[in-house]
């Protein structure tokens, strides 16, 4: 039963994968999100008016403790000593968009593509927190993996990386 299945055991209980065998490789993810805003609020978000405070500010925190933290939150996930972790906001005020993009980096046996993705995902959620006070509609959307290098499978390049923009140093 457990063929093909690396979270499976032969007798077909969840398990974690045994990476011990692995050499460390130095390994990089990138993952992104939007979280769309109505233009009241983007305004608000825009000049720190909104009731919470600073959301970005917030938001960037939160992400960070949240790629440190994701061993804690998805079962399955190796405790990684990270080397890096942040969270980066691109404000599209026109849109009334945010976009999230968060960057973790460890030098370990398995990747960070679980960090990079709960990073971005938890501060997309700590904007529509900041947020919330003045807009329940909120939508958070396309969370995707961007980019990972290193380990046994390389280099991953989502077909949403932005065109012309330089691939990060592994």
């Amino acid at each position: 039963m457990s063929e093909g299945f690396t979270h499976i055991d032969a007798e077909g209980r969840t398990r974690m994968v045994d990476v011990g065998g692995k050499s460390k490789t130095r390994r990089l993810a990138i993952a992104g999100c939007e979280v769309c805003l109505s233009a009241e609020t983007m305004a608000l978000l825009a000049t720190a008016a909104l009731p919470k405070g600073d959301a970005l500010a917030t938001a960037k925190i939160a992400g960070i403790m949240a790629a440190k933290r994701t061993a804690d939150l998805i079962p399955l996930c190796h405790p990684l000593p990270l080397a890096f972790a942040d969270v980066r906001f691109d404000v599209d005020q026109a849109a009334a968009i945010v976009r999230v993009e968060a960057e973790a980096s460890t030098t370990a046996e398995t990747g960070v593509e679980m960090e990079a993705l709960a990073a971005a995902s938890v501060a997309a959620l700590t904007i529509y927190d900041m947020c919330k006070a003045v807009q329940k509609d909120i939508v958070i959307s396309e969370i995707r993996l961007l980019y990972k290098a290193g380990g046994k499978s390389g280099t991953f390049v989502s077909p949403h990386w932005p065109a012309g923009r330089p691939f990060p140093d592994a």
